[in-house]
């Protein structure tokens, strides 16, 4: 399982996961939730419940660089080009479109 802060605006909005078995959850953090802050996607609106998905949301897919840069990325960083989770991580943690930005969690084992 990997995770992800979803930071909107420099606050952290919820938390997106891949599962082990390579499907998707998008939880918003509870204050957000509490404080009626705004959604960081229309598709996403904001709820205490999470978003789950087969593969990665379609929000989160648009962050994702595309063509050459994805192919320059991906060949740099040593990254599966179908990784789209990898990708966000290495791309969306401080240059974005938007006030989204994306940072991993780094677990320990």
């Amino acid at each position: 399982m990997r995770k992800a802060k979803v930071i909107f605006k420099n606050e952290c909005a919820g938390i997106l996961t891949q599962q082990d078995d390579g499907s998707f959850a998008f939880q918003y953090d509870a204050q957000w939730v509490k404080s009626a802050k705004p959604a960081v996607s229309l598709t996403l609106p904001v709820t205490d419940k999470p978003y789950l998905a087969p593969h990665l949301f379609p929000f989160f897919y648009n962050l994702l660089p595309e063509g050459t840069n994805k192919q320059t990325v991906c060949f740099q960083l040593r990254i599966d080009t179908n990784d789209h989770f990898s990708i966000l991580m290495a791309t969306a943690k401080y240059d974005t479109i938007g006030a989204v930005r994306i940072e991993k969690i780094e677990t320990v084992e």
